[in-house]
């Protein structure tokens, strides 16, 4: 018959704190953002119709133009196409290469592929890349194996 004064154990009114986190208004939220974006991508994707010309190939017997290739071997050896070069004379070779095969556009702004043997240094082939664009070769393309 008496009363409890001062807060003490479990008592019938003791509510106690709760420390779980409570996820049912996360989930509920993310539910509603769900569907609303599921509803508004599709409206978001509006294609465009247009009428395309057609590809035309090349007639036969047209001279399709072979790519500029510079070739980096395993031991640091440059090449242009088959012919052996430096990195020293790699600009002069290369220029002289492209003025030959397109005289009428500057050789810096034709495009130039890079191909490199798999166990070339780093160092060998970030050499040849700075050359390139130091001199104002920015067109340049890599090319590499396909897996299979």
């Amino acid at each position: 018959m008496g009363a409890k004064l001062g807060g003490g154990g479990g008592g019938r009114f003791n509510l106690g704190q709760n420390s779980d986190i409570n996820v049912t208004p996360f989930v509920d939220v993310m539910l509603v953002l769900l569907i609303i974006f599921m509803v508004a991508i599709p409206a978001a994707t509006v294609s465009i119709k247009l009428d395309l010309p057609p590809a035309i190939p090349p007639p036969p017997g047209t001279k399709v133009k072979e790519p500029t290739l510079i070739n980096i071997q395993a031991g640091g050896a440059i090449y242009i196409g088959d012919r052996g070069t430096s990195l020293d004379g790699l600009i002069t070779d290369l220029s002289a290469r492209l003025a030959q095969d397109d005289p009428a556009t500057p050789p810096p702004q034709q495009r130039v592929y890079i191909r490199a043997d798999k166990s070339v240094r780093y160092g060998d082939f970030m050499a040849v890349m700075n050359t390139l664009q130091g001199n104002g070769f920015y067109q340049v393309a890599l090319i590499n194996e396909e897996l299979s």
